[in-house]
């Protein structure tokens, strides 16, 4: 195969959206904005399609890691996508998408293939399996690891958000990241606001994140276990959450309000934010997130995973219910103003796009 100079970059994802939700997809638009940046004309987008399972043998197929819109036509379309673009460097956001990682590699063992790790997907579909103990579960779990485990194999360069997570799959599939770049966010913090004072009619802590297991799982935790010990109300803003109002929702103490249009009043009119998450894989995005709009946060150490760094300038990290209550009522007593210039100050250090971009800049162009 025959390339030109410069060579070009081609970016495999999942299909992308304009006003992103959730922490992936916010992260897998990030990665494409600043592979875009980076190579400009060089730069080349293959966006895979939404699927579902039709049939038994569309369930087989999963087992080859036929997964999040990968099949015989869609991997067939990519690498002929590398061969008519002349890519020389392939950027695979995700390692569920091990099996295209495997089949470019394979066909052009020239092209260098890197792939970003949001989790170690294992070890996350293991946690939900915990939780809901079903044949479904259990299948997805294999075929995630099987997936994984190609894209582990077949990568050039391996990019992980952490050092425990790097670590893991060593243990998991022998082989460690070749990188580490943590998790980062576009800057959603809104121009002409005085930070200077908080607007909010009533003093609240702020819980954010879609429910999926870990989240629910965390913050049913805290409202049984630590609710009842503190003053101050919680207010729970993510998709999904809005169908747990009964489950969820104590008078006067904790408020569900499940889906909004946009997170930036409420993270701004918060006093903090608290991360009661015991299980996951990656880094939290709740976590930048809050730092970005200035506010500290009471976690847990999984919480804090990947931001251990900084864990201690960032809030309070809590193992126990005790724990908790204690950093709340430190938070309450010590954050005179909600919006805290040093809390921003630690997300431009690390986690804006600005420093994202560089990042991938130097790992792509670094040698393997």
């Amino acid at each position: 195969m025959e390339f030109g100079s410069p060579a070009k970059v081609m970016l495999v994802t999942n299909q992308l959206h304009a006003s992103p939700l959730g922490g992936r997809s916010l992260l897998c638009k990030l990665n494409h904005d600043a592979l875009k940046d980076i190579y400009g004309d060089s730069f080349v987008l293959f966006e895979l399609p939404k699927s579902r399972l039709h049939g038994l043998k569309s369930g087989l197929n999963t087992f080859r890691g036929h997964i999040d819109g990968l099949s015989n036509l869609t991997i067939g379309e990519a690498l002929q996508t590398i061969q008519s673009e002349h890519v020389g460097k392939v950027f695979v956001d995700g390692s569920n998408l091990g099996a295209f990682v495997k089949a470019a590699k394979r066909r052009f063992p020239n092209v260098e293939v890197i792939t970003f790790f949001h989790n170690v997907e294992a070890r996350f579909f293991l946690g939900s399996l915990k939780q809901t103990k079903s044949l479904r579960a259990l299948a997805v779990l294999v075929v995630n690891y099987l997936a994984e485990l190609m894209a582990v194999r077949y990568s050039d360069k391996i990019i992980c958000m952490s050092e425990r997570d790097s670590r893991l799959l060593r243990k998991l599939y022998g082989r460690a990241a070749t990188h580490i770049s943590p998790m980062a966010l576009q800057d959603k913090l809104p121009t002409n606001l005085d930070l200077s004072v908080n607007n909010s009619p009533e003093k609240f802590a702020l819980f954010v994140g879609g429910v999926f297991y870990a989240n629910r799982t965390g913050i049913s935790w805290f409202v049984k276990h630590v609710v009842p010990q503190i003053d101050i109300k919680i207010c729970i803003v993510g998709r999904g959450f809005e169908d747990l109002k009964h489950e969820l929702e104590r008078e006067g103490k904790v408020e569900v309000i499940g889906v909004v249009d946009s997170l930036a009043k409420w993270y701004l009119d918060s006093l903090f934010v608290i991360a009661p998450i015991f299980d996951g894989s990656g880094m939290k995005t709740k976590v930048a997130e809050a730092l970005m709009f200035g506010k500290k946060i009471v976690g847990t150490p999984e919480a804090f995973s990947g931001y251990e760094g900084i864990a201690e300038r960032a809030g309070w990290v809590c193992v126990t219910a005790e724990d908790f209550v204690a950093a709340i009522g430190q938070a309450e007593d010590g954050i005179v103003n909600s919006f805290e210039p040093e809390r921003r100050a630690l997300y431009g250090e690390k986690y804006c796009y600005p420093v994202a971009r560089s990042r991938l800049a130097e790992i792509l162009g670094s040698e393997k």
